[in-house]
């Protein structure tokens, strides 16, 4: 775990020792997580928001083309969001038993993960596609409760296209911009943290809601 917890504080160094030994393979590296992180729901802990920042701020060195690097990734989020989709489209009688209306036990895929995406689709339609973009492990799960409810596609590909452009034009370009500042450099762990906080803000709001909610309705 600890090994886990310094790749991804350390992140920039990291990809920056990566491009340097393996140059343009770093490419195919950063389509694979991004793609694996939104295109698979047992992959929900790779780095997505934290790693595109990264990317951007590596481009802005020289090391990495930032218009080669954001189109590919770009592409890589939106066909990991669609695998997703049809993924869930597919598996539908597999993981949900529409005469009780829940998830079933799914040995690679934890059930309350499930359950929140699906009530973050269920309060916000097929704009959760896009929201979702901005939410770790809602993000992965999202597009596959979207193929279980059996979203229409074409609404489903717009909403998609909308929150990968969002989402990887404002991690990609903040980090380009913003990512080799000294002080964003030099506390670059401190960055991912704040990342990672802001993104979870969401479902904790969500969830204190929630509690209130049940609460007073007793």
């Amino acid at each position: 775990m600890q090994v886990i917890i310094d790749i991804f504080l350390h992140l920039d160094q990291n990809l920056a020792l990566f491009t340097n030994a393996y140059g343009p393979l770093v490419y195919g590296l950063l389509f694979a997580i991004i793609f694996m992180e939104t295109g698979f729901v047992v992959t929900p802990f790779l780095p997505g928001d934290s790693l595109l920042f990264a990317a951007g701020a590596i481009a802005a060195t020289g090391s990495l083309n930032v218009v080669f690097l954001y189109v590919l990734l770009l592409i890589a989020a939106i066909a990991g969001d669609t695998v997703n989709y049809w993924i869930g489209h597919f598996t539908r009688d597999k993981i949900f038993d529409p005469e009780t209306g829940t998830f079933r036990d799914f040995r690679l895929i934890k059930r309350a993960h499930l359950v929140k995406a699906h009530n973050f689709y269920e309060k916000y339609g097929g704009q959760a596609i896009t929201l979702a973009r901005f939410v770790p492990i809602v993000r992965t799960f999202a597009p596959f409760v979207a193929g279980i409810a059996k979203m229409d596609y074409k609404q489903f590909i717009v909403f998609n296209i909308l929150g990968a452009f969002l989402w990887v034009s404002g991690f990609v370009f903040s980090g380009y911009f913003f990512g080799n500042l000294p002080f964003v450099k030099e506390n670059f762990h401190y960055v991912v943290v704040a990342i990672i906080v802001l993104s979870i803000v969401p479902i904790i709001y969500e969830f204190l809601k929630s509690k209130k909610e049940v609460s007073s309705s007793h």
